[in-house]
């Protein structure tokens, strides 16, 4: 048993802009098997076969090597190797910084042998050799397979992303309305891009509005400020007024196509923007930019105008539509049965992506989605029918009688998936507003029915501890929805139910024996 150092910040998980993701493909994800431990206090003793991608590499090399031994192991631990014996917490840390220090800190056995045996400078020679070696191939790795333990060096010391926050650490005199500077360090989990796309939606002036086609509680609306990074860079615009090479103003067509426009939703989805937080908290990054705010347009209807906060939403225009008018949220048509039998042949690892019963998404991808609507409880994704739990009279999903279709399996079908054009491997999380006040005691499973993996950096989050701290931090960068909820205060009772949603996954993760997927 060791003390477990403290958890890498999520901010290197698939650091990539909003705009455009990188593809998928190519090199497929390690796996790993394992069985996470109950989420308890922070730095708890816990068992070194829990979290391997935050403690020594010895562990790490057992897991590749044996990780089907190891399930069989957990009541009689392997003896570790080379310095994860007898570490304390103090030497693990330390271990985290220069990588100079890095074979200062062995246990106490083991040094003190070292100590009572004489290194004749010979053995010094032949000694140094293999550790540059190693030091080499290390480095070679880390080109190759970059991880969480990167991020580490470049941050230095991490207990200051999970420490418990006082009142006074959030401090109200400041009244940006996205609160990120360089006198206050920014989370580094929120990349410049989300940064830029988030001042946009707060601050950006409405210049034009459309209604969105079947969405009637939606407003599409065209805002004027900087404009938003891409892949290739800032898009280049003599005025935000104009279009590329004319004299005239822009559509609101043109404004959205470059990256200018937000989805105004209705108040009730205020859960959209704490959504959007907890996916860059937990490294998912697949959800697109939101904030709250309040509107006083005249170009915008009254009931957008009559003081009440909505989010607004970044509206990606590479998002792929189908052309059916009737089924439009979706890039690809998917049934239920479907996607149970694409789950089962692993999509991208040992089936094509494009063979059927695949659609062009990666395996790894409905892990996250999974994890992430579960922690939610979205079900209007995975579950529009209400199948997987106990729907109140009110639902849209009775009143509409999509709930009585539950008995008629191959009746179901999917809504809200959605791929970028540029990267149909990796889903987009849209609509993710889902139910802050669920009670646990009426979860829905079935969001997770037919997952096998889940992503390794977001369980590790949950395992941590440190999910209340870090949710906290990065919802502070949002001042109108830190204020609509109560500041911490008010925050943290939300915060600690998605907490307990989160034991109550891992709980499910060590009873299937799920598999825990790195993505390279």
């Amino acid at each position: 048993m060791i003390t477990l150092p403290l958890p890498s910040p999520p901010s290197d998980i698939d650091r990539l802009p909003s705009r455009a993701l990188s593809s998928a493909g190519g090199v497929p994800p390690r796996v790993r098997v394992m069985e996470p431990p109950p989420t308890a206090a922070f730095q708890q003793p816990l068992s070194p076969l829990l979290l391997p991608n935050i403690h020594s590499g010895a562990w790490r090399s057992s897991y590749r090597k044996e990780p089907t031994k190891l399930l069989m192991m957990v009541d009689k631990p392997p003896q570790p190797r080379g310095n994860a014996a007898g570490m304390d917490t103090n030497s693990i840390k330390e271990r985290s910084h220069a990588g100079s220090h890095k074979n200062k800190h062995k246990g106490k056995g083991i040094a003190s042998k070292r100590k009572e045996m004489p290194v004749s400078k010979e053995q010094q020679a032949v000694k140094k050799p293999s550790r540059d070696l190693k030091k080499h191939h290390n480095l070679l790795e880390k080109k190759k397979n970059p991880g969480p333990s990167d991020h580490n060096e470049a941050l230095k010391d991490d207990s200051r992303w999970c420490q418990s926050f006082r009142e006074q650490d959030f401090p109200d005199s400041d009244q940006r309305r996205i609160r990120m500077s360089p006198d206050l360090q920014p989370p580094p989990w929120l990349s410049e891009d989300d940064a830029q796309k988030m001042e946009l939606l707060a601050g950006g002036e409405v210049v034009s509005k459309a209604r969105v086609p079947a969405h009637g509680r939606v407003l599409q609306v065209a805002l004027d400020g900087p404009p938003p990074p891409t892949s290739t860079g800032p898009l280049k615009m003599h005025s935000p007024q104009n279009a590329p090479g004319h004299g005239a103003p822009a559509t609101h067509s043109e404004r959205c196509q470059q990256g200018r426009c937000s989805l105004v939703k209705r108040p009730d989805d205020w859960f959209e923007v704490f959504a959007f937080h907890l996916d860059r908290v937990l490294g998912l990054n697949r959800s697109l930019p939101a904030v709250l705010r309040t509107f006083h347009s005249e170009i915008l209807p009254y009931k957008y105008t009559s003081g009440t906060p909505r989010p607004a939403v970044w509206w990606d225009p590479d998002i792929q539509h189908l052309a059916d008018s009737d089924n439009d949220q979706n890039s690809v048509p998917l049934s239920w049965v479907q996607y149970q039998e694409l789950l089962q042949v692993h999509c991208g690892k040992e089936a094509d992506l494009k063979a059927a019963p695949c659609v062009g998404v990666h395996h790894s991808e409905w892990g996250r989605l999974a994890l992430f609507d579960f922690l939610l409880q979205v079900n209007d994704r995975l579950d529009r029918y209400c199948c997987g739990f106990r729907p109140d009279p009110s639902e849209t999903c009775v009143e509409n009688l999509l709930h009585a279709k539950c008995r008629n399996t191959k009746q179901l079908v999917l809504v809200h998936i959605l791929v970028r054009k540029a990267d149909p491997s990796r889903l987009v999380f849209i609509d993710n507003a889902g139910r802050p006040h669920q009670p646990t005691d009426n979860l829905n499973f079935r969001l997770v029915e037919g997952i096998d993996e889940f992503p390794q950096k977001a369980v590790s989050v949950l395992q941590s501890g440190c999910l209340e701290s870090l949710l906290l931090r990065s919802l502070y960068t949002d001042r109108e929805f830190w204020n609509s909820q109560g500041g911490a205060g008010g925050l943290r009772p939300l915060i600690r139910a998605v907490e307990q949603r989160g034991k109550i996954l891992l709980q499910h993760i060590r009873d299937k024996k799920l598999r825990l997927n790195r993505d390279l």
